[in-house]
């Protein structure tokens, strides 16, 4: 025992379940990683490919998970005055980034990777938690009809 007494112990214990808000950070912050990856790989002239897992049943009726390519869209696009506009997504919806204001403008191409690491950066702090909830409800509330 007298290795133990030379360690700080404590009671805490791991939770059982991540609260929402972090769940929902936590989707963002990776499709934000998915549209820094896609970047870099344009900036690159190279192809980005994300993969997921499908369940599939083959011909004999079992049943397994197959990893798949996942189509990723880019969030950005060129605005009417020639510069890049980046809309942050969640699910299909394009989050309020503040009131009215649904774009970020990105001057040069190059400084669009910079951009969406800012954009992560402010998933994981907290600051778009309100617009993460609302695009979340509007979502919910279009499979109750």
């Amino acid at each position: 025992m007298s290795t133990l007494n030379t360690l700080k112990l404590t009671a805490t214990v791991k939770p059982t379940q991540v609260p929402a808000v972090q769940q929902r950070r936590n989707k963002l912050a990776k499709r934000v990683w998915e549209q820094i990856e896609l970047a870099k790989a344009q900036q690159a002239g190279t192809e980005f490919v994300a993969t997921k897992f499908r369940t599939v049943t083959d011909s004999t009726g079992a049943r397994k998970q197959v990893e798949m390519n996942k189509r990723v869209k880019a969030w950005w696009f060129t605005a009417d005055n020639g510069k890049l506009a980046l809309c942050v997504r969640y699910g299909s919806r394009v989050l309020e980034l503040a009131k009215g204001k649904y774009a970020i403008e990105v001057s040069v191409a190059k400084d669009l990777v910079s951009v969406l690491e800012v954009v992560k950066s402010a998933v994981l702090n907290g600051e778009l938690d309100t617009a993460i909830d609302n695009a979340a409800n509007k979502l919910r509330d279009g499979f109750g009809k």
